[in-house]
């Protein structure tokens, strides 16, 4: 009986588990950013891959990125493999920024710096 219970349990609250888990109330929705810079790390892992990316501040001097992805089996989908970016790669990138302005932000589009499209687009 309590086998039920906890069943039951888990099928009520998983789907706002994973909703919550998805939000993208972080990210500022209403603000693209380009990006251009040199891959430090292409994690993929789960939940979310990411880009480590080093970006030239105004000033010159360089700053990190921690770029937000899709999961590994999304992206696959999407065309990406484990070995689409590599470290040392300079790579352009369409991102919503965090909105409490630390340097990172959710992707929204990514191309090769000559403009060749990563991912779902190639």
């Amino acid at each position: 009986m309590w086998k039920i219970g906890l069943w039951t349990l888990f099928v009520l609250v998983a789907p706002f588990a994973g909703r919550a888990h998805h939000s993208g109330a972080m990210f500022d929705q209403g603000q693209i950013r380009e990006l251009t810079g040199v891959v430090r790390q292409f994690q993929w892992t789960n939940p979310h891959c990411y880009i480590q990316l080093v970006v030239k501040n105004a000033r010159g001097e360089d700053e990190d990125w921690s770029i937000e992805m899709a999961a590994p089996m999304h992206l696959y989908g999407q065309g990406w493999r484990p070995t689409t970016v590599r470290p040392g790669d300079r790579i352009k990138v369409k991102i919503r920024s965090l909105r409490n302005g630390e340097r990172g932000g959710e992707i929204e589009d990514a191309t090769t710096i000559d403009g060749k499209p990563l991912g779902k687009q190639s």
